[in-house]
């Protein structure tokens, strides 16, 4: 499909296709996304649910909390385990992509950081990179 992106996860058995570009390109540095990710902040991509094209593969689902009290549903390989994508309760008709799962480094980066004090004190913001929280 011209002008669409495919992320998948690590074993590749779970990928979602995507027509055209992400309105925002995020990181988010609060508890719950370090735990997600197992790292200092997640880094994701958002996309009207319109644009969404296919998904394909076995996926398990969970629903947990945030830190602004709405839900968040993310979708993983039951297989390998990577998250691959997440709708929340705050990003009503979108869907946010964990960009590493697009296997692309020239993929745009973050236009904000979310959760900012909640970073790890080495983790500085490149220029042109605003914060919230």
């Amino acid at each position: 499909m011209p002008g669409s992106r495919t992320a998948s996860c690590a074993c590749g058995a779970l990928r979602i296709t995507l027509a055209g570009e992400p309105s925002r390109v995020y990181a988010c540095s609060c508890l719950e996304c370090q735990r997600a990710t197992g790292s200092a902040f997640s880094y994701r991509a958002v996309f009207a649910k319109e644009a969404v094209a296919v998904v394909e593969g076995e996926r398990s689902t969970w629903r947990r909390g945030s830190e602004a009290g709405r839900w968040v549903e993310q979708t993983f390989c039951p297989a390998c385990g990577t998250l691959v994508f997440m709708e929340g309760e705050g990003l009503p008709g979108s869907v946010s992509v964990s960009v590493g799962c697009f296997a692309d480094p020239g993929f745009a980066p973050p236009s904000t950081l979310h959760r900012a004090s909640r970073r790890h004190g080495w983790y500085a913001l490149l220029p042109g990179i605003g914060s919230t929280g």
